[in-house]
């Protein structure tokens, strides 16, 4: 399988759902206008729901902890991080499931945020229009070490919705265009 192949099918198994255009109320917000910001953790006490982070903390502290999982092949914290009837959740275990049956893991994988705009909010569900792509990342295992190619940005609509206490990822949708 090329370089090219692996990334590609890592992507579409995280994020392709249905296409469909996003609408855009709210200004974009850059990484670099909320460079410096404290991390701000994602759980809270089931009873209540968390107190929303700023959009760009939410996603960056998401996919962080969704790298790390992929990092050391960890799938139940995989899964810990999209609500159970997730279609992405589900795509997104199968496809690390696929690289830990042949032995090997992905390891140095970033992603790069390049914009997010909330689209809209309740106490309990947040959609929020994101544009990002994977940069770094080599698949390891005995005898193999191959450097991911790059990828190109891609924008999302990616609905957060609270389960016990913690925002989760309930789908992911492809923009059109």
């Amino acid at each position: 399988m090329s370089r090219k192949t692996l990334l590609a099918v890592l992507l579409v198994a995280v994020f392709a759902t249905s296409a469909a255009p996003a609408a855009a109320e709210a200004p974009a917000m850059t990484v670099a206008e909320v460079r410096g910001a404290p991390a701000t953790s994602l759980e809270a006490p089931a009873a209540q729901a968390p107190a929303a982070p700023p959009p760009v903390v939410l996603v960056s502290s998401w996919d962080a902890q969704r790298v790390d999982a992929w990092a050391r092949g960890d799938l139940a914290a995989l899964a810990a991080l999209y609500t159970a009837p997730s279609v992405a959740g589900r795509r997104d275990r199968a496809m690390l499931r696929s690289w830990l049956d042949r032995g090997l893991r992905v390891r140095g994988l970033r992603t790069q945020l390049l914009a997010v705009r909330e689209l809209s909010r309740t106490r309990s569900t947040w959609r929020l229009l994101v544009t990002d792509r994977l940069v770094g990342g080599v698949a390891t295992g005995p005898g193999v070490r191959r450097s991911l190619p790059g990828d190109e940005p891609t924008t999302r609509v990616v609905r957060f919705r609270v389960v016990a206490g913690a925002w989760r990822v309930a789908a992911v949708r492809a923009t059109a265009g």
